[in-house]
């Protein structure tokens, strides 16, 4: 009894070191996240150069122009016209499936305030059920979409399109496991290998703003969960950070080109989770200002209360 008494204090003990060294690695990794995040904001804000040309595709602003009126057909008619006049270029497929994404989550209210501030439905474990159209389209898209990627990084592993579509499709996989199928395992595998494609589209294209979406929504979400969820999800290797998130966001928010209005809408309502209304209520301004016939960002901004300097004055 008493060698069994020693061999199970030895394995507490054991177990103990184990869960503080993951939890020391946890924090080195996330005090690197933030720093990298934080570097490139900068770099980002002093560079003051031309935005990449080969992200900036006209016939592609169009189609998002069109998605964030919520004119999902007409956008895909852009995407797919861009896709057949380019058909080696990912872009057209990566932009075909943040359309079914935009559509699935403006579906199934993703992108409103009562879900983001309803733990239940933001943060729990049943899965929402996509239409089955629209999830079909999303993978056939995103999958075609690193498929042609990858072919082009066979050739040149510096091309910005390329690499752009790899973590713009990483990134939406690990936003759908996330927020729609409500697998976080899944979704931290794609955030780690949209991470490394993001790093490299950065160095050869550091305005690449777009880059930081993906990654930024996966981290918000999975640092926003429970702590006793997060507990055991860092047994399995799975951790997530809202400040390292937000920072994120903020980056795509602020520089980010086709996909800025998409993480506006997302930092206005990451905001209202942490009690920042005034963030919340900027960010909406600035998309009912740009998108006045998306009804979604007009409904958000009247559901906050308009403060007392905004008021008019008595007649």
């Amino acid at each position: 009894m008493k060698i069994s008494s020693q061999n199970g204090s030895a394995t507490v003990s054991n177990a103990k070191r184990s869960s503080l060294l993951r939890s020391l690695v946890c924090a080195l990794l996330c005090s690197a996240l933030l720093a990298g995040v934080a570097n490139a904001q900068a770099a980002l804000i002093g560079s003051g150069q031309t935005p990449t040309s080969a992200l900036n595709v006209p016939e592609l602003d169009a189609g998002f122009h069109l998605l964030y009126e919520l004119k999902f057909e007409e956008a895909r008619t852009h995407f797919e016209a861009w896709q057949k006049s380019h058909p080696e270029d990912p872009l057209g497929s990566a932009s075909e499936g943040a359309s079914y994404l935009f559509e699935e989550c403006y579906r199934q209210g993703v992108l409103t305030s009562e879900f983001f501030l309803d733990d239940k439905r933001f943060l729990g474990k049943i899965p929402l059920r996509p239409d089955p159209k629209l999830r079909a389209g999303f993978f056939t898209a995103d999958q075609q979409a690193q498929d042609l990627a990858q072919l082009r990084l066979r050739t040149n592993p510096d091309d910005p399109n390329a690499l752009f579509a790899m973590t713009l499709s990483l990134g939406m996989q690990a936003n759908y496991a996330s927020l729609i199928d409500k697998q976080q395992l899944d979704s931290l595998k794609k955030i780690r290998a949209a991470d490394v494609y993001a790093k490299k589209l950065l160095v050869v294209a550091p305005d690449a703003a777009d880059a930081y979406l993906g990654l930024g929504m996966a981290n918000y979400f999975i640092g926003s969960l429970p702590g006793t969820k997060k507990f055991f999800l860092g047994f399995a290797g799975i951790h997530g950070d809202k400040k390292a998130g937000i920072q994120q966001l903020e980056i795509a928010a602020e520089h980010g080109h086709y996909l800025r209005p998409f993480a506006k809408i997302l930092l206005a309502l990451a905001a209202l989770r942490e009690k920042q209304v005034e963030v919340a209520r900027v960010q909406l301004k600035e998309l009912v200002a740009e998108f006045p016939e998306n009804p979604l960002f007009a409904s958000e901004l009247a559901k906050l209360k308009v403060p007392p300097a905004a008021t008019s004055a008595p007649q």
